[in-house]
């Protein structure tokens, strides 16, 4: 039986977190404020892309195929998670420790949609996303997948908000989008 989970707080007690335990932690490798030339407030994956050959060998399969997966930093792919949005995120399976985000493509670039499944969700962290309304975060800005003692963390940063969930590994699949904007 599926569980919808449609507000930081429920997400919270899905996997047994309570707001208070933890404390806001940032990309570790991401510069959401990068310079290039004299260009300003460049996103930029690049420190992150020059660690990721090292710390690959310590994440678990599924996590190091979707981080390390040649489109997933490439803006202008059609697999880059950048500019994706949230369409919902429920607790899955029968364990209470599965939890499944569906992210919506964006017609004039994906033609895909992403589901990223968590396994063994240890913990997640909904930051500053005000309850019920997924939808206040906007797009997708970048995410980071990093090994964790639990198996890995994946901290996703949006326009408005950010989400960390830990887990023993995830596996993403890209599926058909029905856009009919692309008709």
């Amino acid at each position: 039986m599926n569980l919808r989970v449609d507000s930081t707080e429920n997400v919270r007690r899905f996997v047994g977190q309570q707001s208070h335990e933890r404390e806001r932690r940032t990309m570790e490798y991401f510069n959401l404020d990068a310079q290039v030339g004299n260009l300003p407030d460049v996103l930029s994956p690049a420190r992150y892309l020059e660690h990721l050959p090292s710390l690959a060998d310590d994440l678990p399969a599924g996590a190091r195929g979707f981080a390390a997966a040649p489109e997933h930093y490439d803006f202008s792919g059609k697999r880059c998670v950048k500019d994706l949005e949230v369409q919902h995120i429920r607790g899955v399976g029968a364990d209470d420790r599965q939890m499944e985000i569906q992210f919506r493509h964006n017609c004039w670039k994906h033609d895909e949609d992403l589901v990223i499944r968590y396994i063994g969700v240890s913990s997640f962290d909904g930051g500053s996303i005000e309850a019920n309304d997924w939808s206040t975060v906007g797009t997708v800005i970048l995410d980071e997948v990093l090994p964790h003692q639990n198996g890995c963390s994946h901290e996703i940063a949006f326009w408005n908000g950010s989400l960390t969930v830990v887990c023993r590994d995830l596996v993403a699949t890209w599926i058909a989008a029905d856009c009919p904007d692309n008709s």
